[in-house]
């Protein structure tokens, strides 16, 4: 019996990607080897990694296929030929409503994304959505097959490593609060409203803070060329578009973050928010899609985004010491819950138990 993963993309670095590899060193473990086979590699990927899809072996009833699904690909269709036990991995896909307006192709990648993940509801096995939100998802679909939530694994290890030097001499030790947002400059994340809630805290609370928008906007230009004209508008300054930098660069803005601000309006699950806990910066997020399932009870969870209220909530929590190391306890707690033993376990458990089950209506059919 054979277990592999399949994806569209596994590109060095991003969530997926990592999730994929760190479940392949599970899965060897476990005695079926390390096999990951990808579409498109990123050629960054140290070698032996994953392999191309045309290399993908001959499939039996009794072999399992892990595909991770989380965009738009005639993989989406093809999988569900695959003649052998096949479960469902759901990142979730973007809704191509927030993409239309800036990127046609990519919304309409997201829409073949959409159908796909529809049209695979009666061939899935079994799912393992990577939060409740996306199970919520997949339920909605007319997925019935049986599912268990999967947080992704993250890599926490690389989190310790050194921090670019260049930047925390920038920064460091300068007055004011250091606020934070990491992810893609895409519309669903919605960095307008992060920008206007640093606006009115900047006038209304701390003058000499900074903004620090984390992410890559390639792709996405006209959304970001939006932003730059709405932050003029505002009037604000002291807010840094970093672009797509080295790993480094990233771990020095963490450290430097005060609180992190997340006015995301669609997640699978969001990633930057662990990593915010696993650097102990208090979180402020608008409650939308996976943002709740992944605090788990932790940070400030926001029911609206009224600029001025966000504001106010981030001032209060830097400014009340009490409430600060209450937040941040939270996170802690919540941190723990995404450790990679417990994660490796349930994953384990729930693929063991799957396979027993699937043996066992084998020998009931015969």
């Amino acid at each position: 019996m054979k277990v592999i993963q399949v994806l569209t993309t596994l590109s060095f670095g991003d969530a997926v990607g990592n999730d994929t590899i760190a479940l392949a060193g599970e899965l060897k473990e476990m005695g079926f080897g390390a096999h990951i086979y990808a579409e498109n590699i990123d050629p960054r990927l140290p070698e032996g990694t994953v392999r191309p899809m045309g290399e993908l072996p001959r499939l039996e009833p009794e072999d399992v296929v892990l595909y991770h699904l989380s965009t738009g690909t005639e993989l989406n269709y093809q999988f569900a030929e695959y003649p052998c036990r096949k479960v469902v991995i759901y990142h979730n896909i973007t809704p191509p409503e927030f993409l239309a307006p800036y990127a046609p192709e990519k919304a309409e990648q997201c829409r073949y994304g959409l159908n796909g993940a529809k049209y695979l509801a009666d061939f899935v096995d079994y799912g393992l959505p990577v939060s409740d939100f996306n199970r919520r998802d997949l339920l909605a679909m007319g997925y019935t097959c049986p599912m268990d939530v999967l947080p992704v694994l993250i890599p926490f290890e690389d989190y310790k490593k050194e921090p670019s030097r260049k930047v925390l001499a920038k920064y460091r030790g300068k007055r004011g609060a250091n606020l934070l947002f990491t992810g893609r400059i895409v519309p669903n994340k919605c960095q307008e409203d992060v920008l206007a809630a640093f606006a009115a805290y900047k006038k209304y609370y701390d003058p000499d803070a900074r903004l620090f928008l984390v992410g890559d906007w390639r792709g996405m230009e006209p959304y970001y060329a939006r932003l730059l004209a709405y932050q003029k508008a505002l009037g604000v300054s002291d807010v840094v578009f970093t672009g797509h930098i080295p790993f480094d660069e990233i771990l020095a803005y963490y450290r430097l973050a005060d609180a992190f601000v997340c006015a995301s309006e669609h997640e699978g699950f969001c990633v930057p928010l662990v990593e915010a806990m696993f650097f102990d910066i208090p979180i402020i997020a608008y409650d939308s899609s996976a943002i709740g399932d992944t605090l788990g009870g932790s940070g400030i969870l926001m029911p609206e985004k009224t600029p001025a209220l966000t504001a106010g909530m981030i001032h209060r929590v830097l400014s009340d010491g009490p409430l600060k190391e209450a937040v941040l306890a939270g996170q802690r707690r919540r941190l723990q819950d995404f450790d990679h033993s417990k994660i490796r376990a349930r994953f384990r458990e729930r693929l063991k138990a799957f396979l027993e089950k699937a043996g066992q209506e084998k020998k009931g059919i015969q």
